[in-house]
């Protein structure tokens, strides 16, 4: 992965490589980012950056960093077990399906990843174990004599045993070893572990950054790019998807619009209930992953439609496709009034999902709340 791969963020880019060349080289950086804004692919390019930086000559090198071989290229990130790793998943035990999905999907998700190992419907963490084997890697010699650099992906997956466990040889790593944390949302990583890290937030991708992406990346055409690019709120994975007609966001659609159906049909109607409970158990088959992306798929659409209530229809980009249901339609229920305790009420089905709650239990709770939620007056 080469710094020139990949889209936008060139202020970044500038920064890392002029640090680098002048030697100002922090030991543990945390990359913050939204899913899509490319946090990964910089953290592989800064990587190789380093690593080869006292080899700029050697064509090897950069061989190796390209096909995630280097022996100073260390990865860990969020696993569990399936069919082939019973027990004691760790990093290294999945380096070929991570190669080929970061390959394939460099800007990729976590539900992404998980779904290219066939545990979807599971939750993947960085536990102890992880954290052992960290240890113990980055107790060797550098291979070539240079910088080790390990990157962790989805660096909030860490547990409080992990992030303990981490927590010293972050703060005093071995000479010439650099940390690179990757994550989403910093708030779920230790502070002890935040305040040793030198933080880098990435802001999301332009449209004319994604619309430049697709049609070099992907071959599209440019009015299919720059229509999707204003459709994905400057993540390019999921431009990536829509351009494929990937089924998920169908799917999500049809879910919401069902619920927000049935959740304005069940005031003072008790037989609509029974059509929440439903729903209720249908999102609950899923796995947890997929439940979490479709609350943060709920969360987008209600912010949508409050900005097309309050006239700012230039910064949606959401287009429905269920016949029937219109956002202009259904933007005025979603006010001042209500919105708040809207986003708190799926930021609070999104934690407790997370922490392994009943999700039957969760998603019926959050829809009979909707239900008064949605006929509150403005």
């Amino acid at each position: 992965m080469r710094f020139s791969n990949i889209l936008g963020q060139e202020h970044i880019k500038n920064h890392l490589q002029q640090s680098a060349n002048h030697g100002r080289i922090p030991h543990a950086q945390l990359f913050v980012g939204k899913e899509g804004s490319g946090t990964l692919p910089m953290a592989i390019a800064y990587a190789q950056y380093l690593i080869c930086l006292d080899n700029e000559n050697d064509e090897s090198c950069t061989i190796k960093c390209d096909k995630l071989s280097h022996p100073d290229m260390h990865f860990a990130f969020p696993v569990t077990t399936n069919d082939r790793i019973k027990k004691h998943a760790i990093s290294d035990l999945y380096l070929t399906e991570w190669r080929a999905f970061v390959n394939e999907q460099p800007y990729g998700n976590l539900f992404n990843w998980l779904q290219s190992i066939g545990v979807e419907k599971k939750q993947g963490n960085i536990g102890v174990e992880e954290a052992e084997s960290i240890v113990k890697r980055l107790q060797l010699k550098s291979y070539e004599g240079g910088f080790k650099v390990m990157i962790i992906w989805m660096a909030e997956k860490m547990n409080i045993a992990s992030s303990n466990k981490l927590l010293k040889l972050i703060e005093e790593p071995p000479d010439k070893t650099v940390f690179i944390l990757i994550c989403e949302d910093e708030e779920q990583i230790i502070a002890t572990i935040r305040s040793r890290c030198q933080v880098l937030h990435f802001p999301i991708l332009s449209e004319l950054d994604i619309a430049n992406g697709l049609v070099v990346s992907e071959n599209a055409s440019e009015n299919d790019a720059k229509k999707i690019s204003h459709q994905v709120d400057g993540n390019f994975n999921n431009a990536i998807h829509l351009l494929h007609n990937d089924s998920s966001d169908t799917v999500f659609e049809e879910w919401f619009v069902t619920w927000i159906r049935s959740a304005f049909k069940a005031k003072g109607n008790a037989a609509v209930v029974n059509d929440l409970v439903q729903w209720s158990e249908t999102i609950a088959k899923t796995g947890r992953e997929r439940q979490k992306r479709f609350l943060n798929y709920c969360l987008q659409f209600f912010r949508q439609a409050l900005l097309i209530n309050y006239k700012a229809p230039q910064l949606t980009f959401l287009e429905t496709k269920t016949p029937g249901f219109k956002l202009e339609k259904f933007a005025p229920y979603v006010h001042g009034n209500n919105i708040n305790a809207i986003n708190e009420e799926l930021n609070n089905a999104i934690y407790h999902v997370e922490r392994n709650g009943n999700p039957k239990i969760i998603l019926l709770d959050l829809s009979i709340k909707l239900t008064r939620l949605l006929h509150t007056k403005e």
